[in-house]
């Protein structure tokens, strides 16, 4: 199937590993031209030159992205670099290692500035950006926690300032979605289940105590395992493809029968 990606310039944030990271590999299969954001610049540097480098079109920023005023200055930077972006990919979140429903109020913000409002502040930019151009993807990753609620503060993986703030990101999603539909440009949200990442929660707790993550698989999980990068980022290439323009404030989930 042709997505319509080919020299399509793609903003990817959070994009040196991980889902982020396919993502981007995925892409480059079809041909797009890469923007890639994060903080790691050694690990973005390896990325984008595997892929061709500056030379196939390719270039990257590092930023973080938590820093005040960062995400308007990585938007205008990306903007001004490239002359026009297509697609934005909002990859970029986590709980912070937040797990305590009684933690202090700042913490429920710094939840809800990594996992939405640097992607609002990005937005700001870019969509003023896509409306003059009459065409344009911006795709926010959520969590399957937005919907379910998570685990309690005393079960497997308790996150509840990240899994409001995703909650948030599904509402802020469908609002921008419904305003810019009008523009052709296509707002959207992808919302996986749980990944395994290398260092992440779920990799440490699989290795400390296996027997509470083969639990939480079999009580969350009907098909009874994590999920895997390759199995999200085509979703996203769906997404942002040129087959996406009834897809308007869509919410999809791709969570493995989350429970």
């Amino acid at each position: 199937m042709d997505l319509g990606l080919k020299n399509k310039r793609i903003v990817i944030t959070g994009s040196s590993r991980g889902l982020g990271e396919e993502i981007a590999k995925q892409f480059i299969e079809e041909g797009a031209l890469l923007t890639l954001v994060a903080r790691n610049e050694e690990k973005l540097k390896t990325l984008v030159n595997k892929f061709g480098g500056q030379s196939n079109g390719h270039n990257y920023i590092s930023s973080d992205l938590k820093k005040d005023g960062e995400p308007q200055k990585i938007a205008n930077e990306i903007i001004n670099n490239n002359k026009k972006i297509d697609v934005v990919v909002h990859n970029l979140g986590g709980s912070q290692g937040s797990a305590e429903i009684f933690a202090h109020q700042d913490n429920w913000y710094e939840n809800w500035k990594f996992n939405v409002g640097i992607a609002i502040e990005l937005n700001n930019y870019f969509c003023p950006h896509m409306i003059k151009n009459k065409w344009g993807r911006i795709i926010h990753i959520s969590s399957s926690n937005s919907f379910s609620g998570g685990t309690t503060s005393t079960g497997e993986a308790p996150a509840p300032a990240y899994t409001c703030a995703k909650s948030y990101l599904n509402m802020y999603s469908k609002v921008l979605g419904r305003e810019m539909a009008k523009h052709d440009v296509i707002v959207s949200c992808l919302i996986p289940g749980v990944l395994k990442s290398d260092g992440k929660h779920w990799d440490r707790l699989a290795k400390s105590n296996p027997k509470l993550v083969e639990n939480y698989l079999k009580n969350h999980h009907a098909i009874g395992r994590f999920g895997k990068y390759e199995e999200i980022a085509p979703f996203v290439k769906i997404l942002a493809s040129k087959h996406a323009t009834f897809a308007s404030s869509a919410s999809l989930n791709i969570d493995g029968g989350y429970i």
